[in-house]
């Protein structure tokens, strides 16, 4: 009875908290809405999206992300950033935005976390290749964003799913860290309903883009550009692919030229310029450095011929894999990989409502980089560079 009572005492109390101490267009945990109901346990004290938050860090998808690539792939430098890293790095910068205006931090923490569990291994390079392949074998284009949504929602715990918020999924489709935006506004998503309608828009569309529902989100979408601006900045002056002098002389002013001071001062503006309004934005100057300094990166470092000419082979794996798989499901093949290692246990609602190239599409976008390396054939395996 004790413990009964403490909990509800407890979770009573966060929830004033919130009342008392967040921004008023804040997203507050009582108006969470999950699409199957859920029930408080006696003992259960932790508001939604708090809940939400330690079933992404506990799930499958969430401990692949050690071994996925940022940007920089087969290079054998400890020093570069992997996904994990830069997941951790949004949910800190998301994270000291949200408690700066005002808002739910658990909620942030949760979308955060889950953004990028979607991503297939070899980054973009990666969901460029399995996006051609889906497409050919009418599954239409590959997001790693709605991918993030399919693992949480559809596939972890053998296909019954998370159950997480709609809020937080909301956020996790929402964001678009390679859109370039000044000012942010949250466009209201009231029901499940509106979310799968969304979903089904974005799966048909090469390019979608979804405006999240909260301002929460919001945060989560701009801090997942400033947590890569600078830091990909910093792995390819690493790597000897730039050279600090050569960012662009109004960025350094405004922005700095250093992961450290680009992130400060990216993060001091969109606080200065989004307090008590009801967006997320960044003042017309910092905008349009940013602008200037992503445009720089893509030349320099995302489309350099350098870092690409080693991953050649990749497509040719990812070829190989899709291919095999999906001659293994359309024989039945139960000694293939994609069945004791996927299909093992998954519940039937899975397995009829998803055809077979959307199957290989979940088993491939949710390997590491080093098991999809694994399970190519001798001959097109990688070798791992020193050096680019």
């Amino acid at each position: 009875m004790k413990d009964r009572t403490t909990a509800r005492v407890l979770r009573n109390r966060l929830l004033t908290q919130e009342t008392a101490t967040l921004n008023a267009l804040a997203c507050f945990s009582n108006t969470a809405i999950r699409r199957h109901p859920e029930a408080l346990s006696d003992t259960e004290y932790r508001p939604a999206f708090s809940i939400d938050a330690d079933r992404i860090l506990n799930s499958m998808a969430y401990t692949r992300y050690s071994d996925k690539t940022q940007v920089f792939s087969l290079i054998n430098n400890d020093h570069l950033t992997h996904r994990i890293l830069h997941v951790q790095m949004v949910s800190r910068v998301a994270r000291t935005i949200g408690r700066a205006l005002g808002l739910n931090t658990d909620l942030i923490e949760a979308a955060s976390l889950g953004h990028d569990i979607g991503h297939p291994p070899f980054g973009h390079d990666g969901e460029r290749f399995l996006s051609r392949l889906t497409r050919a074998n009418g599954a239409g284009p590959f997001h790693h964003n709605l991918q993030s949504i399919q693992f949480l929602d559809r596939i972890e715990k053998k296909g019954k799913g998370w159950n997480l918020t709609l809020q937080t999924m909301d956020a996790i489709i929402g964001h678009n860290g390679e859109a370039h935006t000044t000012r942010l506004y949250p466009t209201p998503l009231k029901s499940f309903d509106a979310f799968d309608s969304e979903i089904r828009k974005q799966g048909k569309a090469p390019q979608a883009d979804t405006v999240p529902m909260t301002l929460e989100g919001c945060v989560v979408r701009m801090a997942d550009t400033i947590s890569y601006i600078g830091r990909d900045l910093e792995d390819a002056i690493r790597l000897g692919l730039v050279d600090r002098s050569q960012v662009p002389k109004r960025c350094d002013a405004l922005l700095g030229s250093t992961q450290g001071t680009i992130v400060f001062n990216l993060v001091t503006d969109l606080i200065r310029s989004s307090l008590d309004q009801p967006y997320v934005g960044f003042s017309t100057d910092v905008a349009q450095a940013l602008k200037t300094l992503k445009t720089f990166n893509y030349r320099q470092i995302y489309k350099n011929p350098v870092i690409k000419k080693h991953l050649t082979g990749i497509e040719d794996i990812f070829t190989c894999l899709f291919d095999t798989y999906l001659k293994d499901l359309e024989k039945d093949n139960r000694r293939s990989v994609i069945f004791t290692q996927f299909l093992d246990g998954m519940d039937d609602v899975y397995t009829s409502t998803h055809i077979p190239a959307e199957i290989v599409r979940d088993f491939i976008s949710g390997m590491t980089d080093s098991y999809f390396i694994r399970q190519a054939p001798d001959h097109l395996r990688p070798e791992t560079i020193d050096h680019v």
